[in-house]
């Protein structure tokens, strides 16, 4: 027996004084409605109507447990209707997660954007290039950059990201621009990354991976540390598009061996899942697909 559904059956009876009239209501059979009104006795141990040929009245009992469930089915239904605001009209609270220079770059104009056309939301950036555990954590949704691990998760594809290999005017004047990969062993290097990871560039030709090793002159956890040691003719490194976007703009930096760079990364929203997918999430993703390009190529 559901509880509510019980409930429900015996306020509608109460309210139209009758078995039949309350079955066409509900859209039940008589049979059905009797049924649900006396498992509902059962369960309390107790008579909640009188019942006779003629007439249909309340027990002392009845008449005390109708004013509860009527409160009960208010609530209810109150609840419901809340649930279904959120999941229709963007509301709450918005928590986004997102790598530390994309997120500052490039997500958090969006974040912007987003507070000032949904009033009611209220948002929460967190900066980190770790990889979270968006349940754990609180996470509505998360920016993340490469190839995705198996996992539960719902992932949108939003952009791409190229890996590229930069190096100042001056540096490659004085150096020579590098035309294959193995070209690089000659040259100065900036590693830019993980301070344990083995500073090997990969590269892609014909459809092989080329595995480039070299001794970095400097080494950074800072793509901006890196890019500024490139800038100063410091050598070549490798970072991903968005870093040196400013940089090759103004044309303090070039690009090199662009033919031999393995495919783009993908850029993702990922989020715990799909169904009955809240009004906050979903207008966020909308809002980055129509007025953003994250198509770093």
């Amino acid at each position: 027996m559901d509880r509510i559904d019980a409930m429900q059956a015996f306020v509608t009876v109460a309210d139209l004084q009758g078995f039949a009239p309350a079955a066409r209501k509900l859209g039940l059979s008589p049979s059905g409605v009797t049924r649900l009104i006396a498992a509902l006795e059962d369960r309390l141990g107790a008579r909640l109507l009188q019942r006779t040929t003629r007439s249909l009245t309340l027990t002392d009992t009845g008449a005390r447990y109708l004013e509860r469930a009527r409160q009960i089915l208010s609530d209810v239904e109150e609840a419901e209707s809340a649930a279904e605001g959120e999941r229709t009209r963007p509301g709450g609270r918005l928590t986004v997660s997102a790598p530390n220079g994309f997120g500052r770059l490039h997500v958090s104009p969006v974040m912007t954007a987003y507070l000032k056309r949904y009033p009611d939301v209220s948002a929460d950036l967190r900066l980190s290039d770790r990889m979270i555990n968006l349940v754990e954590e609180g996470v509505d949704l998360a920016v993340r950059i490469g190839h995705l691990p198996d996992s539960t998760l719902v992932a949108r594809h939003v952009g791409e990201m190229r890996r590229i290999v930069v190096g100042s005017k001056d540096y490659l004047k004085r150096r020579g621009e590098p035309k294959t990969p193995e070209a690089i062993a000659n040259h100065d290097t900036i590693h830019f990354g993980a301070m344990t990871a083995a500073p090997d560039w990969r590269f892609a030709a014909e459809g092989r991976e080329i595995r480039v090793s070299s001794t970095p002159r400097f080494t950074s956890n800072s793509a901006d540390a890196a890019i500024q040691y490139a800038e100063a003719g410091g050598g070549l490194t490798r970072v991903l598009a968005y870093q040196a976007a400013d940089s090759l703009k103004a044309g303090r930096l070039r690009i090199v061996l662009a033919e031999f760079e393995q495919p783009a990364l993908p850029i993702h929203i990922v989020y715990p899942t799909s169904r009955l997918l809240s009004a906050k999430v979903r207008t966020f993703i909308d809002l980055v697909t129509e007025t953003v390009d994250w198509r770093f190529g």
